[in-house]
């Protein structure tokens, strides 16, 4: 039976309209409500998040076959445990009172960490895990003088604010964590503009009176984890104005958790550099990476 169950698997995802054609292929006395429970879930669990709610609301078996915690569990992290534990002050609460796929639909929501300025999510589609940090978490140097360094609100940042640099000899920007992703591969992207964008007339126009240096050396992107180690370089050349996600470096996670490290630095005191706005961190899955460049 198991077997009938995945060769109906194309007729399942294509929604409503074929599982409905596939209905009335049958004999007039049995339709897809007549299928075990217990052998639709088999089939859900080839599917992805989306497409197991979207099939949930056929009938009452494809509804009882979709909350399945084996389904759902498959979905989860192989950590979620721990991974729920750290995003969830009442993580312990959460698992043992909610449902796996309760569960899912917690960690598909963007939770705030470390006072805010953090955030972690699950990936809807895939269940892979993703980060952001706000420039407010990144260690910049000189950022507390106010000659060199501005906070700006911004609607363009994903927190809200981003740092601007005005005018600097020493551009470094680091930053640390030490979180329990899910073993696979990442990728981090650092979120930089040339130019400062400002509200006029009701339109966002930029200003470019600051940017200056970055034509003369490259920026070093490295990125850490545990004794692996990849360093790239790249000259902030992109058109003022646009906001632009430089990889900065992948690195993969095992059975255990690693404490990540990554910078960007352009240290050539020969001349000042400036006019550039630091907007975040960005980690996600490797196979993420096409839709951030």
């Amino acid at each position: 039976m198991g077997l009938r169950a995945i060769a109906l698997l194309p007729f399942l995802t294509c929604g409503g309209r074929n599982a409905a054609v596939l209905e009335n292929c049958g004999p007039p006395e049995t339709g897809l409500g007549d299928l075990p429970e217990n052998c639709v879930a088999e089939v859900l669990l080839h599917l992805d998040a989306p497409q197991i709610c979207r099939l949930g609301m056929l009938n009452s078996v494809f509804r009882g076959a979709s909350g399945a915690d084996f389904v759902w569990e498959s979905k989860l992290p192989s950590n979620y445990g721990e991974f729920i534990r750290r995003v969830f002050p009442d993580g312990e609460l959460v698992l043992k009172n909610s449902c796996k796929r309760d569960i899912y639909s917690k960690l598909c929501q963007p939770s705030f960490l470390d006072g805010g300025i953090k955030k972690v999510w699950l990936d809807k589609s895939t269940g892979k895990a993703c980060m952001a940090i706000s420039s407010k978490g990144l260690s910049i140097t000189g950022i507390d003088d106010r000659r060199c360094w501005n906070l700006i609100p911004t609607k363009q940042s994903m927190f809200s604010i981003v740092a601007y640099l005005q005018q600097i000899w020493w551009f470094e920007v680091t930053g640390e964590i030490d979180f329990p992703f899910p073993p696979g591969d990442y990728s981090v992207f650092i979120r930089l503009q040339l130019g400062k964008t400002q509200k006029r007339f009701g339109r966002n126009v930029c200003n470019s009176e600051h940017v200056h240096g970055w034509d003369r050396k490259p920026v070093i992107l490295n990125v850490s984890c545990g004794e692996k180690a990849s360093t790239k370089q790249c000259y902030l050349n992109e058109k003022p104005g646009e906001w632009i996600n430089y990889h900065a470096g992948d690195f993969t996670v095992g059975s255990n958790s690693m404490k990540l490290k990554f910078s960007v630095t352009q240290t050539d005191c020969t001349h000042t550099k400036g006019g550039l706005c630091v907007d975040s961190v960005v980690i996600c899955p490797a196979e993420f990476r096409g839709g951030l460049l």
